[in-house]
């Protein structure tokens, strides 16, 4: 076990591994994608809606001041008040809202498919161990967040101050504007900013899902260890399956050699090859292999035939065409017809037999 500790992981992760640590909820998964979606999402929908938006709100406002005077204000009403303004206000932003929703669940799904799991919020004594914490803290991977946030923050804030000095001189002017010019001007630069800084985000999600994907593909990899002993749990030891193998075999040439008494004749190479055959015409329309081996089994084969009377039939070139072509309990090859029949005429001739 000391040995495997030290290991390289040098193999790349099993699809049972990669099942585990997605039951586990380990999936490559980059929080600055969501919020490069979500911002961009936010900016275009701004840009779509924002006029309808602006149309909405001037009017319910002028509606509501131009009747401030009849509108009667008391305990008894304020919450229905509230309750219509707010309605009101939660219709006219929902597609704002819904689609920002639709796209951060979208984001997730494109990243890493549905995953669902429990094991993140297992309650675990570990999390409880204040040097556990105290080594995240300072690990490596904390330090290169903290590294990406401040250079998150110093490009967000470089695109921001551009954004906003570009616009610096219309400030000036705003004294000299209507109202509705100066929320005019509010919404485009604020609209700016949000479409400047989602495609700054945009890049460095984009870099920052690459790294996340090599870092989940690196965290996964397997040494040559794990790969055997996985291989072991799921195949089974190979020593083990070798010898299951191994006594298959014995038992189906336990079972082979068990119908040798019944074979008509066995036709030998004469040393190496030999192969038993019978031939049951209301069963079959040719002769069938019931028995065929080498050298060891083509002995067993030879002595179980003379043992119980079984003609032995020399001839090489036949022994070996049988061998390769037919396999135990099919019948022989079309092609070997005539010469399997002359040679069971013969055996027939010697037994007597019509």
């Amino acid at each position: 076990m000391a040995e495997e500790s030290f290991q390289e992981r040098t193999e790349q992760a099993t699809p049972k591994r990669r099942q585990e640590a997605r039951e586990k909820g380990n999936v490559p998964r980059s929080m600055e994608v969501n919020s490069a979606v979500v911002l961009l999402t936010a900016g275009f929908a701004f840009l779509v809606l924002g006029g309808f938006l602006y149309q909405r709100l001037f009017a319910a406002t002028r509606t509501i001041l131009g009747n401030l005077s009849t509108i009667e204000i008391s305990q008894q009403n304020i919450p229905h008040l509230l309750a219509i303004s707010g309605l009101g206000l939660g219709i006219m932003v929902a597609p704002i809202l819904g689609s920002i929703l639709v796209a951060g669940i979208a984001s997730n799904f494109l990243q890493s498919g549905i995953t669902f799991s429990l094991y993140s919020i297992q309650p675990k004594l570990e999390k409880l161990n204040p040097f556990a914490g105290f080594k995240r803290m300072f690990s490596f991977r904390s330090a290169l967040e903290l590294v990406k946030d401040l250079v998150k923050m110093l490009i967000i804030g470089f695109v921001a101050y551009r954004t906003i000095v570009g616009q610096f001189d219309a400030f000036f002017g705003l004294s000299t504007w209507d109202v509705d010019q100066i929320l005019a001007f509010i919404g485009s630069l604020c609209l700016q900013l949000c479409l400047k800084v989602g495609a700054a985000f945009a890049i460095l999600a984009a870099a920052d899902f690459f790294y996340q994907k090599y870092d989940y593909e690196k965290n996964l990899r397997m040494t040559k260890q794990e790969v055997k002993e996985e291989f072991k749990q799921s195949e089974g030891d190979p020593l083990i399956k070798s010898r299951i193998r191994s006594i298959q075999r014995q038992l189906a040439r336990r079972r082979m050699l068990k119908d040798v008494p019944k074979a008509d004749v066995v036709i030998t190479n004469p040393i190496h090859v030999a192969v038993a055959l019978q031939y049951d015409p209301e069963n079959h329309a040719a002769p069938v292999v019931v028995a065929k081996g080498m050298r060891k089994v083509a002995e067993k084969i030879k002595e179980i035939a003379r043992l119980h009377g079984v003609p032995i039939i020399e001839n090489p070139l036949l022994a070996r065409m049988l061998f390769k072509s037919a396999e135990i309990g099919a019948e022989i090859p079309v092609n070997l017809y005539q010469v399997v029949a002359e040679i069971l005429a013969h055996v027939y001739k010697m037994k007597n037999k019509s």
